[in-house]
């Protein structure tokens, strides 16, 4: 690989992975459509590694919160969900119990998710079905939603199991999971901040079950993949940003006409129109 298709790969990764468009689904038609061959494995490990960096520099002071909250809720544990328990405590374990659902069905639907990358009518219909949850959201956007101090332990269970779905090409995981949290009733801002905390463990548990299967890189494309993987961060840090901009203007909707003509396009592909 090439230090150009390197850098292009890594941006298009970094918009991908956080406007609610599916960077799964744009892999598949890349390849279908454009002739693209998938990344080696440990490129695509960096790609994940660049993206994760973006979200730190946003979420930074959030990801303190949440270490804070572990270590409190080792020295208390059972407090999590107590009137009194430290706000911290509580955002852990929203999180550790969002992550939960996520994690069994990446497991139990591996081999379905892996078929369905090879399907462009498949990703087809998840980019239709991302299109309609955020076009919905225009109704369930509200800025005065309740905030983390409010929220149960079975809707961050939903927002997970959303978080799950997203495992298929063509679904988009900050889509499916910002839009649910909407249709719950969490305010915008918190809404964004949940969706981005839960991909913390989400990408660090993908990255480590890759790293298992890495081979030997060969020492030509060290330069390439460095590149790609600062594109991805630089280029992902820009995309997030402007995602919960977007989110918190509460028009995370503008994003529906796309999915909806990416998805129509890929059926058409596939002969399904």
């Amino acid at each position: 690989m090439d230090t150009l298709s390197a850098v292009a790969l890594g941006a298009l990764q970094g918009i991908t992975e956080f406007l609610p468009v599916s960077s799964s689904g744009h892999l598949v038609i890349g390849q279908h459509l454009l002739g693209w061959q998938e990344p080696h494995l440990f490129f695509d490990v960096c790609l994940h590694v660049g993206t994760f960096l973006a979200v730190v520099a946003v979420f930074w002071k959030d990801i303190l919160q949440l270490v804070r909250g572990g270590l409190l809720w080792v020295r208390a544990p059972g407090r999590a969900f107590n009137p009194g328990a430290d706000p911290a405590v509580r955002v852990f374990w929203l999180v550790v119990v969002g992550t939960l659902p996520t994690a069994v069905m990446g497991f139990a639907f591996k081999d379905l998710v892996e078929r369905l990358f090879g399907s462009m009518g498949a990703v087809g219909v998840n980019l239709l079905i991302t299109g309609t949850l955020l076009w919905l959201t225009r109704r369930a956007s509200t800025e005065h939603g309740r905030p983390e101090s409010q929220i149960r332990w079975w809707e961050a269970v939903l927002v997970g199991i959303a978080q799950g779905f997203a495992i298929a090409p063509g679904i988009s995981r900050s889509g499916t999971t910002i839009a649910v949290a909407l249709f719950l009733g969490f305010n915008r801002e918190w809404a964004g901040r949940f969706s981005f905390l839960l991909f913390v463990p989400a990408v660090l548990g993908a990255v480590l079950l890759e790293v298992l299967d890495l081979g030997a890189i060969p020492a030509s494309q060290t330069g390439p993949i460095a590149w790609g993987t600062l594109a991805a961060a630089v280029i992902g840090y820009g995309a997030l940003r402007l995602l919960l901009r977007v989110v918190k203007q509460g028009r995370f909707y503008v994003f529906a006409p796309y999915c909806w003509a990416l998805g129509i396009l890929c059926l058409v592909r596939a002969g399904m129109m």
